[in-house]
């Protein structure tokens, strides 16, 4: 919470952050700590609509809008509770990097086939 009475708009980055690398390890696609190639933002957006407020419990929805050879563009929606609609939207723009050079790398064909499953 802040000094305006709920939760400040930068925690809703890190809402998306959670969110979207909770699903890569929850598919597999991604150990933080060991991964050869790991998934970096190069661009985050966010619409705001209503607010989050503590202590709500906030749900996010993912799906992915583009998926390139070395990028994914997630779509993001964060939820209060049971609010069937949506308090935010977010856009999250990951590229796969070789963890050591920092330079991109395709997507492999078993994660290009896991991402798909979120496709719109």
């Amino acid at each position: 919470m802040d000094i305006y009475g709920h939760v400040n708009n930068v925690q809703y980055l890190s809402f998306f952050d959670t969110a979207v690398n909770g699903w890569y390890v929850a598919n597999g696609l991604l150990d933080p700590r060991t991964s050869s190639e790991v998934f970096l933002v190069v661009e985050t957006g966010c619409h705001y609509f209503s607010e989050l407020t503590f202590p709500s419990t906030v749900f996010a929805g993912l799906r992915i809008e583009k998926l390139g050879s070395s990028s994914v563009v997630f779509r993001i929606g964060l939820f209060a509770g049971k609010e069937h609609e949506t308090a935010a939207h977010g856009r999250f723009v990951h590229v796969l990097v070789e963890r050591e050079s920092r330079r991109p790398v395709r997507i492999p064909d078993t994660a290009r086939g896991i991402l798909s499953s979120l496709m719109a």
